[in-house]
């Protein structure tokens, strides 16, 4: 598959149209567990199209606030045995050595960066932006036939640990995106219920 065709900046875009495939997507869309997620992964030329529709979020004010880190295995794997080690130095619990399994058995991992900043946009609105990122990621994923999942873990939040992602001072991580193809299809799980959460206005 190629990247969708470019549109010259100004030309008016194809109006929406209904689309089973699409609704069939949104209706079952469910994460895979990271540990299942194996090869085949996406090919560089794949990554290339997650990107480009990831990017078509609604940015606000066309700020753009986020950026991408590709983490290929070899890289995920050095970092793992550093964030072992630095787990035991911190005296965290043994789980914190243990979930460290869910970033290196992708094939491909993709970290959204959140690089929110006081501008013309609130940051929280920027914010929100970039977990969109993540959620686009997911659907494009999904849409090239892998499975995916949205983590993150205690190195997320650990200032200690974010400079091992090349995460910057002022940053953010939104989310670890894990894509590869699952070993089995994951679960159904509970949904919520919409009368419980939905309200209707005149």
């Amino acid at each position: 598959m190629s990247l969708p065709r470019p549109v010259d900046l100004g030309a008016p875009l194809p109006p929406p149209a209904r689309s089973a495939a699409m609704l069939d997507r949104l209706a079952t869309r469910r994460s895979a567990p990271t540990q299942a997620l194996g090869d085949p992964g996406p090919s560089s030329a794949d990554i290339d199209i997650l990107l480009t529709l990831a990017a078509r979020t609604p940015d606000h004010g066309k700020l753009f606030p986020w950026r991408f880190v590709v983490l290929g295995r070899q890289t995920r794997a050095a970092i793992a045995e550093r964030l072992g080690v630095m787990a035991l130095e911190k005296g965290l619990p043994g789980k914190a050595v243990a979930v460290l399994a869910k970033l290196t058995a992708a094939p491909t991992t993709v970290l959204v960066v959140s690089t929110a900043a006081p501008a013309s946009k609130p940051v929280w609105e920027q914010e929100l932006s970039a977990g969109a990122v993540c959620m686009n990621l997911e659907h494009a994923a999904g849409a090239l036939g892998f499975s995916s999942s949205w983590i993150t873990d205690w190195y997320s939040y650990d200032p200690d640990a974010l400079p091992l992602f090349g995460v910057r001072e002022g940053e953010k991580v939104a989310g670890f995106i894990h894509i590869g193809t699952a070993a089995e299809p994951p679960l159904e799980r509970e949904r919520p219920d919409l009368n419980a959460i939905t309200i209707t206005l005149p």
